[in-house]
């Protein structure tokens, strides 16, 4: 098991950039791909970004793509989501959560931190 606390949300004006950490405790963590996921108000929880166990593959969302960068550190237990040129619908709780390594970055997640609120104005 894998226990996942997210930080570094906030309030950010479009435009600009807000990095999300996730440090992770428990198990190995190199055995775990990791993802961010989203749920703004009324919506269901959306897919983000997502990277191997390894760090050596990433896959993002349409959304998302060119904008947010996903990346992580085995030595430290923690993965970063870096995003910038924010739209106000980024707007939303995001929640880091980690699956055991496995060739579908899409596949089932098991694990779930708490999330962490951004919030994108005009």
């Amino acid at each position: 098991q894998v226990h996942l606390v997210e930080s570094g949300g906030g309030l950010v004006q479009a435009g600009g950039s807000l990095r999300l950490s996730c440090a992770a405790s428990g198990r190995t963590f190199s055995i775990y791909d990791m993802g961010w996921f989203r749920q703004a108000p009324g919506k269901e929880r959306e897919f983000v970004a997502a990277i191997n166990r390894s760090g050596g593959s990433t896959y993002y969302a349409d959304s998302v793509k060119g904008r947010f960068t996903i990346s992580r550190d085995n030595a430290k237990n923690t993965v970063v989501l870096q995003m910038s040129s924010l739209k106000r619908e980024d707007t939303a709780v995001y929640y880091c959560a980690a699956k055991y390594g496995g060739p579908n970055l899409l596949g089932e997640y098991r694990y779930w931190g708490k999330g962490t609120q951004v919030t994108v104005s005009a």
